[in-house]
């Protein structure tokens, strides 16, 4: 008898199949995915990865197939966030014995983390005329969003130009790795940023308006979903395709950003960059076909895994992280993990954690150690071990990188 590679919750809608052999799921999770199961328009089954646990209106770590339908919530409000990560010709033995240099340079290439609540002179944002780059990434990106605007005019009150290139907060990061064979890869997590974020909120609010003029009533309000043929469903896909670009572009900037503060370092030798890169969402939505249907996937915390695909399956600060190639299983509705997942929430992290605990797990990486990121110290996340061999029927590594230097928001 053939044994299953994930579990199976069921609670009178659509099944939840879980990758989460050997790993630890919270009741909350458990909860958040059987309540979206019960809407009337899933397709088949919800996936969960591995590194589940509960999200703001939707679980992270879920992948939900729809037909006909859209849940705003379970994109979230960080739409296409990712990862972006490429190798160059760099080893081990080119990099210097003290990295602080390069960590504090990479810090003032690309603007990260958050003051004056958002406002003038925050230092995650550009302060001042950004960088020529950016500025024509922006020419090709504003006419789209111009038009959007038009449509839903508080779509306008966001950070735009002023976020392209930035990395942002919480557990968006830079990072310069380590592959099994001591080759040195940049790796970075961030995505679409403050306008991200309105895009999302917006329509989010939208959706419960629509469930209250059509008195649906839903397991949750973070459930509210745009039926597909209003006008609100086709200006959502359009936000988030565009929002999702835009995430994309803001990687791609970064990434030209951190390689340029890496080649002027006056102790490195001439490196470039190979054809080993991979860019890819882990918050967005894409029409697929899964199971003789064509839907609408929704992956919350989720790594599109087709046949041969590369994704990227980063570890928490401290801890291994992965270049992984899809298997296409069709029951993960050919998906993976985005990461470790959370065990704890970020209170509970810095209630349980001191300095000393966070120096001891970092120790080795040049990084920050400061009480400010206690809330993204390892002990914080599920074993990414653990988390892989839960999903070892889902992909296959391709690399293994260790951080030396992390950049966090």
């Amino acid at each position: 008898m053939e044994t299953r590679s994930y579990e199976v919750f069921h609670d009178g809608g659509r099944p939840v199949k879980a990758w989460v052999k050997g790993v630890q799921v919270e009741d909350g999770a458990r909860k958040q995915l059987l309540a979206a199961a019960r809407l009337p328009f899933i397709h088949q089954w919800i996936a969960a990865m591995p590194d589940v646990h509960v999200g703001i209106g939707a679980t992270v770590g879920s992948v939900i197939a729809t037909k006909k339908a859209i849940i705003p919530a379970a994109v979230g409000v960080d739409i296409g966030c990712g990862m972006m990560a490429v190798r160059t010709t760099l080893r081990a033995e080119d990099l210097p014995d003290s990295l602080a240099k390069i960590r504090s340079d990479i810090e003032r290439s690309v603007p990260h983390g958050r003051t004056h609540h958002g406002g003038p002179g925050d230092r995650g944002a550009w302060g001042h005329r950004p960088p020529d780059g950016t500025v024509a990434a922006w020419a090709e990106l504003r006419p789209r969003y111009d038009a959007l605007v038009e449509k839903h005019a508080k779509l306008g009150r966001a950070n735009t130009i002023e976020h392209l290139g930035t990395l942002g907060t919480g557990n968006h990061f830079i990072e310069v790795c380590l592959d099994e064979q001591d080759r040195v890869w940049v790796m970075l997590h961030s995505g679409s940023r403050g306008i991200g974020g309105r895009i999302g909120s917006y329509f989010i609010e939208q959706a419960k308006r629509e469930m209250e003029r059509w008195h649906i009533h839903l397991p949750s309000q973070d459930l509210a979903y745009l039926p597909e043929g209003t006008t609100l469903f086709d200006d959502y896909v359009d936000a988030v395709g565009w929002a999702q670009d835009f995430a994309a572009t803001n990687r791609r900037l970064m990434m030209e950003a951190v390689l340029r503060a890496l080649a002027h370092q006056p102790d490195l030798p001439a490196f470039s960059v190979t054809d080993e890169a991979v860019n890819c969402h882990h918050n967005y939505v894409s029409r697929e076909r899964h199971y003789d249907a064509n839907v609408l996937v929704t992956r919350k915390g989720a790594v599109r895994a087709r046949e041969g695909e590369l994704g990227i399956i980063p570890g928490s600060m401290g801890a291994r992280s992965y270049i992984v190639r899809g298997k296409g299983n069709p029951e993960s509705f050919c998906s993976c993990s985005h990461g470790a997942g959370r065990a704890m929430s970020r209170t509970e992290a810095k209630r349980t954690f001191t300095l000393a605990d966070h120096a001891a797990a970092t120790a080795g990486i040049e990084c920050r150690k400061d009480e400010d990121v206690i809330d993204e110290t390892p002990m914080a996340y599920k074993d990414i071990d653990a988390v892989m061999a839960a999903q070892s029927d889902l992909v296959d590594i391709v690399h293994t990188l260790r951080q030396v230097v992390c950049v966090k928001g």
